[in-house]
């Protein structure tokens, strides 16, 4: 038996939309735009996986070898998914997905370890966030494993609020309109 989700009754936000530009916690120019399909951001991304460090992936995302990237990646950049790249210069430092599942989202968001710890991460979800507002979605939910407490941490910051928490992972979610 499926289990209902539960959101909560308050929308979160509001969160702007992309483009954003910021300087991060180590002094780097940071933009987050809506993924382009027509320019070189797939290429980018796919770079920015194939540096990823495996002891950062979580539920086998992101993939590691590069055939399983692009596979992985023209799954998440359907049409149907919403997407927002982190870039510092033409180099991709992190990128956040929506991706329809039922009546909701699920999110992930993966950033670069070179760019970690710098505040990237809370202003690129609060742009996909923002992206999601803007484009019609209204829940969003993902998981966590409950160990990451950073992470946990900046879920509960933005809105997210814990549905589920009866395996080693999370369950949070949250409402956007």
């Amino acid at each position: 038996m499926k289990r209902e989700r539960l959101y909560p009754d308050e929308p979160a936000g509001p969160f702007d939309a992309p483009p954003i530009e910021f300087e991060d916690r180590e002094g780097r120019s940071i933009e987050i735009r809506a993924y382009d399909p027509d320019g070189d951001d797939y290429e980018r991304l796919v770079e920015m996986y194939a540096e990823f460090d495996p002891a950062d992936r979580a539920q086998g995302i992101p993939p590691g070898r590069e055939e399983r990237i692009r596979s992985w990646l023209d799954t998440i950049l359907d049409s149907d998914c919403l997407n927002v790249v982190a870039w510092h210069g033409d180099e991709a430092a992190g990128h956040a997905t929506l991706v329809p599942d039922e009546d909701a989202y699920e999110l992930a968001i993966f950033v670069l370890q070179t760019y970690q710890r710098a505040g990237i991460g809370t202003y690129l979800m609060e742009a996909l966030l923002g992206h999601g507002q803007t484009s019609g979605a209204e829940k969003v939910w993902l998981t966590v494993e409950r160990w990451n407490r950073a992470a946990v941490a900046l879920y509960k910051k933005i809105g997210f609020e814990v549905s589920n928490a009866e395996s080693f992972e999370l369950e949070m979610a949250l409402r956007l309109n």
